[in-house]
This record gives C-alpha cells, structure tokens and sequence, in this order.
C-alpha cells in the first residue's frame, strides 16, 4: 500500500516525500480511508508509529474542499494535553500543508493571549490547542460552530491530566454534525468512557497490543542503590558514549538535583519540567534537538509530544507512579520502526513499581548489575517488613516468611 493509493492527493504527496515518507504505517494505512469516509474514530496505536500524519494528511486534504475559513471561524480543531505536543503537531502540519494554501493556528499557554486572538481575526483554517487555551479563547469569542473535524491526541493522557471536563464542555460548543477522531496511546476503561461520549458510532482503529511497549526496543532494568543513581546514569552515558540521552525523574526536585549532579561530570544538561518557562522548556528542547546539549532530564510533562529522530536511549532514572506512564517515557525511542533502547536505574524501594509495570506490559524486564554500582544487599526496603527468624517459628507455627 501506498500513500497515494490510500488517495492523497499530489501537493500532500510532495510534502511528505519532502519528509521523507516512503510508505504508510499500519495507523496510517488503516485510519486515512476512514476518515476519508468522516467516520468517526476511536484510534489506539505505540507511540512513534506515525499518529499525527495518520489523521493530519486526511484532515489536511478534507480541508482543501471546504470553503475558506472565515475570521474566527475555524474548519478544524485539534486538541493535545501539553504545550510541547501541541507544538510539534502544529510544526507537523505545517510541513504536511507546505505546497497548500492553509492557515493554522497554535493556541497554548504561556503565550501572549492577545497576539493568538490578532492571529484569529485573520483566516484561520486549523487550530491546534491545549484546551485550558482553547477554553479561554471562547469566553472571549472564539466561535466553534464551523468546525468540521475535531481531533483529540492523546486522550489517556488528557484523562491523566485532569482535562475530562474541558473536553466535554468544548465538545458541547461543535456543531451538531461533525467528525470526531480520538486517538490515544493506551486503551483503559476511562478512555473508552471518554470515547462513547464523544463519538457516533466510531469505527475501533487497533494496531497494537493493549498498553504494550513497541518491540523493537530493547529494555533492560539495572539494579543500584538510590544514592547511586546519578554516578551510575553518567558512567553509561560516558562509557557507552551516548550523544543523545533523555532521562525522565518523578519530580521537579529530582531534575533539578540530577542534572547538576551529572553536569559535575561534564555532562551538558538541560531540564524540562512544570516550573520552567515555556521559554525555557522551548530553548532546551531545541538545544537538545540540536545536539548541543547530550542529556535532556524531563519530568513525565515531556513523555508525550517530544519526537527527536534517532534517540539514543531513554532513561528511567526513577519509575514513575503511574504504570501507563512508562509506557509513554520509552516510546519516546524506538520510533518510526527504528531500534531503541530504554533503561531503568532500580532501586530497592522500587520492587512494587516495576511489579506494576511488568504487569501492564505484559513480559518481565531482564535485571542486572554493572560492575562497581552493586546494589548493597544489606539494605532493606522501606515498606519490607521484618522476615521473622526461623527460631519464631517453632514457637509461632502460623507465621509467614515474606
């Protein structure tokens, strides 16, 4: 199957051979008939397999038909949870719009909210938004009655985010006949939830296993105490000579005090989490991108929307809470069919969270040891409860080692 086969049309054609397309992915060549048909969708597929061209080309050339937007009357609406995927979708677009006459526009906090209402009392043909963003642009009269195709990315994670409400409240402003896609990276019982409220009789897009990790990365789990991390963390990057490195923690506190840790090892870092300008996370971003920095440390704000070709590895330097999470961190590799890898830096305190993750991912992560970062097995776990001495239990027949 080709892209021109599936019926994009000559000035889409050019753009993405331009980009370098060679032939549709599986979302792809599954979801751009369809939408073509403006059937609903309720799409689920890996990261990096090609999500945004999967509904941008369709969308894009829907478009070319319609009548030319009018002044703050948008034909499409598409929504991501962060600022930092809200931007890559509207950069992909742009670059799939090239040879064709399309206005869009990129609404997302901590931009000026005046210069993106000047932007959309122009024609604007296709907003790209957050939705907090999205929500204050309509008390200000923004009008959503004339969009055609309402696009959610990342639906799990708008879920995660707190955006359930938002959704619903923006869907309430579409008109009453409208195309509806959703694409999410996981299929949970929230997401289908969201799905049935927000689609009609949606076509189901599934191109891959619930949850799973895609299978062309390599993931391994190295045991090491928790003061021991960051030594570790620069010791394979320098031994291994990795240039390009994103390296996700739990928290603000944690980024921060990683990345002056491994800068004191001549590591040029940059961070990426909730406290830093959009600016900043910006500048970062493209410093990374640019290989002027060779470690990026992000919190899980930056597991969605960071598409960096030819990531070297993704870092777990702490596991996250949330078990989807993981999946969405090392998806941040391995993409476009490309091999990869992910490494988790487990600590003792960590056994239940890793057991999580095993569970949702459906296979057990190799554990292992590098020489001179040896766990200390002396050390208990937190939450390990004492192990009874075998002398208690001739007296305490009942008890159970753990």
């Amino acid at each position: 199957m080709s892209f021109e086969k599936l019926g994009i049309f000559d000035p889409l054609l050019d753009a993405i051979e331009d980009l370098g397309y060679k032939e549709p992915t599986p979302i792809q060549s599954r979801s751009i008939p369809l939408i073509f048909a403006k059937k609903d969708i309720f799409a689920t597929a890996q990261t990096g397999t090609g999500k945004s061209a999967a509904f941008g080309l369709p969308l894009l050339q829907r478009l070319r038909n319609a009548h030319k937007s009018e002044k703050n009357h948008p034909k499409a609406l598409v929504l991501a949870p962060t600022r930092e995927l809200a931007m890559q979708l509207a950069d992909d677009f742009a670059s799939f719009a090239k040879y064709m006459d399309i206005n869009i526009a990129l609404l997302i906090g901590g931009k000026d909210l005046t210069s993106q209402n000047l932007k959309l009392k122009e024609r604007v043909d296709i907003i790209v938004a957050t939705p907090g963003r999205v929500m204050e642009h309509t008390q200000k009269g923004l009008k959503l009655t004339s969009v055609e195709i309402f696009v959610v990315d990342e639906a799990d994670r708008m879920l995660d985010m707190g955006f359930s409400k938002d959704l619903l409240a923006i869907a309430a402003l579409l008109p009453k006949r409208h195309q509806s896609l959703l694409f999410s990276a996981t299929y949970s019982q929230k997401v289908r939830d969201l799905a049935k409220l927000l689609l009609t009789k949606p076509e189901f897009v599934q191109t891959a296993k619930q949850n799973s990790t895609v299978e062309n990365i390599e993931q391994v789990a190295y045991l090491v105490d928790a003061d021991k991390k960051a030594s570790l963390l620069a010791y394979i990057v320098g031994s291994r000579n990795y240039t390009q490195v994103l390296v996700f923690t739990r928290t603000k506190a944690s980024a921060d005090e990683l990345a002056r840790e491994i800068e004191k090892d001549g590591l040029k870092c940059g961070i990426i989490h909730g406290e830093k300008t959009q600016a900043a996370r910006t500048k970062a971003l493209a410093l990374f991108k640019e290989r002027r920095l060779r470690v990026l440390v992000a919190t899980d704000i930056a597991s969605r929307g960071l598409d960096i070709e030819d990531l070297d590895v993704v870092f777990n330097y702490e596991l996250p809470l949330v078990p989807e999470d993981y999946v969405h961190r090392v998806g941040r590799t391995g993409r476009a069919g490309k091999s990869g890898l992910a490494i988790s830096l487990l600590d003792a305190n960590e056994k239940s969270e890793i057991r999580r993750i095993e569970k949702l991912i459906g296979k057990k992560l190799p554990k292992e040891s590098i020489k001179g970062f040896e766990p200390d097995p002396t050390l208990r776990r937190s939450d390990e409860k004492e192990i009874t001495p075998k002398s208690e239990h001739k007296k305490r027949p009942n008890t159970r080692r753990r």
